[in-house]
């Protein structure tokens, strides 16, 4: 992979909310499937090299405080989630040694203890995938830009509920704040010394 030197001992994978309440949505430019698919690549990889992956995902609190609140004009659906609803799907994990992160936002550093856990294993570098490209991962990116981590975005490892949001995404923002590349050029960057 050119202009990506992946340092294994400074480099995390951070998963976006793979999980079954969310998995289920139509996904585009890539089926949900897909984007499992390819993360549970990436995490199968990233293990065996020794490196943490962190698997975040989001769930309300069991009051619904911490919910964002839409604007006024905006219908409001009071509805609870089943049970498994913020459950990581089985195909990316947990596996042991990975990091389960609960936020409550669109982004995973927010309220979280993610920076901690970052700084503690001298991470300075996040390969970014999950669902949905224009929110939870655009969001946690722009953090990720602020605190000063190096990123790279598996571009076909994510998805959005629409090719244009998906795609606005990937051409304008990330390629301001990091490397928007293909899982397989990251697997193959990985897999090579």
């Amino acid at each position: 992979m050119k202009n990506t030197l992946i340092d294994r001992s400074k480099t995390a994978l951070v998963v976006i909310d793979l999980q079954k309440g969310i998995v289920g949505r139509q996904t585009a430019p890539y089926a949900s499937d897909i984007v499992v698919k390819n993360t549970a690549a990436l995490a199968e990889v990233f293990r065996k090299n020794g490196m943490p992956v962190f698997l975040v995902r989001v769930a309300p609190s069991p009051d619904g405080k911490d919910a964002l609140r839409p604007i006024a004009d905006a219908p409001m659906q009071a509805q609870t989630p089943p049970p498994d609803w913020a459950d990581v799907v089985p195909e990316v994990g947990p596996k042991p040694g990975d990091f389960v992160i609960t936020k409550h936002q669109w982004g995973a550093f927010y309220g979280t203890e993610l920076d901690l856990e970052f700084r503690r294993r001298g991470i300075a570098t996040i390969v970014m995938c999950g669902i949905a490209t224009n929110i939870g991962v655009e969001s946690t990116a722009r953090f990720a830009y602020e605190y000063g981590y190096n990123q790279i975005f598996a571009e076909d490892a994510m998805s959005a509920m629409s090719l244009e949001e998906h795609m606005f995404t990937i051409t304008k923002i990330f390629p301001r704040i990091g490397l928007v590349r293909k899982t397989k050029e990251i697997l193959t960057d990985l897999l090579h010394d």
